[in-house]
């Protein structure tokens, strides 16, 4: 099921009215609701998945009691081990056994032995398991770690396994900020509901109205690169980026204003990263929650075993971290190189940081401000082609048409009033957290948008969101 369907239309204001006018200060009862709902909402997508979200609640919910009841250290990393081995097993086997063996019989064949395999399978994805086996690993994890105490209340844990409105894309909740809002009573909150639908009506504009009306431009330009002038291939470039942050922010917008409405705070996962000056600010606002579970699981450790290295150790942690972080987008080489350009980029932050703090005056500047989020922008562009082509020829072949082909005359200029509005929207929301004017909040402009969204969506066919496959 999906946010912008007529299903969830019907499906959620039922769940709704059940969860605060039935089952009001009942809390097993709308933990119970949860779950259900939960569970319908997956598995109106495929039934059979909803196995594997229940096997990983079952082994992560006693692995967390094992860990936690066990006073020997070896017999505490024993259980963590099976959490992460289970997990990533999962992840391994769905996501990226082709991806492996195919890469093995390549690499076979540049060293000069020719095999064939016949060990590549058919295998349909899961929607979003590179989403929940992370959030029921980083329990497991947490409760090693001494950050919580794990939970008896199966019902409790499973609806934080599965709650419907991040599972399938996220935010990567923590079980620090989800899990003990589960546990507890929730009271109906009017200004809390307010904030909800407003952000949902916020996402559903940012994905049916923007993401959706730029995704026609991006598969023609895509699709027929090779005949197409360099203005409009750097056009396609832009049109993506845009594409995926609406397709994607409208996501989690949708989602964190659909648990508002259930009582429910989520983690915020987008802060205008477009006006990000550098690289390594583009991963603070952008898919906050996978930055913030990378860096802490990944990065960290890492980095604290390679300190002896110094400043090596450190770089070599960036770059093997965003090229895991590639790789987590999906099962191609496209991914780890773009995740590997985000790791050069953070470096090179990392090294010029001194430079940028003594000269900060200079660099503080509006003009040289505004010329820094240009430059990376443009960067993140580069790296998204890379991201939305097939693989890393036809995104060479990609950029070498836009350098060798004129900037002749340019068409597909309608995508630009997409892309300037959502900009303009997002610097005036962004101007509003800081002052609090509340332009974007205000009652007409709601409406406003509410009958854009309603008019676009009688305009053109549902679209799935672009995460979903990841």
């Amino acid at each position: 099921m999906s946010f912008n369907s007529l299903e969830f239309l019907i499906f959620f204001p039922i769940v709704f009215c059940l969860y605060w006018f039935v089952f009001k200060n009942k809390l097993r009862e709308q933990n119970l609701l949860l779950l259900f709902s939960s569970y319908i909402f997956y598995g109106w997508w495929d039934w059979r998945f909803l196995s594997l979200i229940f096997l990983s609640t079952i082994i992560d919910y006693f692995v967390g009691l094992k860990i936690y009841d066990s006073n020997n250290k070896k017999n505490k990393k024993l259980y963590l081990w099976i959490s992460i081995v289970f997990n990533l097993s999962l992840l391994g086997f769905f996501k990226y056994f082709n991806f492996f063996i195919e890469s093995w019989v390549s690499s076979l064949s540049l060293l000069g032995y020719e095999y064939q395999s016949n060990w590549t399978i058919n295998i349909i994805l899961p929607l979003g398991i590179s989403f929940y086996t992370f959030q029921t690993m980083s329990y497991s994890l947490d409760i090693y770690y001494k950050k919580i105490k794990p939970t008896k209340d199966f019902i409790s844990f499973a609806s934080f396994v599965s709650f419907f409105p991040q599972l399938v894309a996220g935010p990567i909740e923590r079980a620090t900020n989800l899990l003990p809002q589960i546990l507890n009573n929730r009271l109906f909150n009017y200004k809390q509901c307010v904030q909800g639908v407003r952000l949902i009506n916020w996402g559903i504009f940012k994905k049916v109205v923007i993401a959706d009306s730029l995704s026609p431009e991006v598969d023609s330009i895509f699709q027929n690169y090779s005949s197409l002038d360099g203005g409009v291939l750097l056009l396609g470039i832009i049109y993506f980026s845009f594409q995926i942050y609406c397709d994607f922010s409208g996501y989690s917008d949708i989602a964190i204003g659909t648990a508002k409405l259930l009582g429910i705070e989520l983690m915020s996962n987008f802060e205008f990263p477009y006006f990000s000056k550098n690289i390594t600010e583009f991963w603070r606002k952008w898919h906050i929650s996978l930055s913030k579970w990378i860096n802490e699981y990944l990065f960290n450790p890492m980095a604290f075993s390679l300190r002896k290295y110094r400043s090596k150790g450190l770089v070599i942690s960036i770059l093997i971290t965003f090229s895991v972080v590639g790789l987590w987008h999906g099962s191609n080489w496209t991914f780890v190189i773009f995740g590997f350009l985000h790791g050069i980029a953070i470096v090179f932050d990392l090294i010029t940081k001194s430079f940028m703090k003594k000269h900060k005056n200079i660099f503080e500047m509006s003009l040289l401000i505004f010329l820094q989020q240009i430059i990376t922008f443009f960067y993140v562009c580069f790296t998204f082609l890379i991201f939305r082509s097939e693989n890393y020829t036809e995104a060479f072949n990609y950029l070498y048409s836009i350098i060798q082909k004129p900037f002749g005359q340019i068409e597909k200029i309608n995508g630009l009033i997409y892309v300037t509005i959502i900009l303009v929207m997002d610097w005036l929301k962004m101007k509003d957290q800081k002052k609090s004017t509340g332009i974007i909040d205000n009652t007409y402009i709601q409406i406003l948008i509410f009958w854009i969204i309603v008019f676009h969506s009688f305009e053109r066919n549902q679209l799935n969101f672009i995460y979903f496959q990841f």
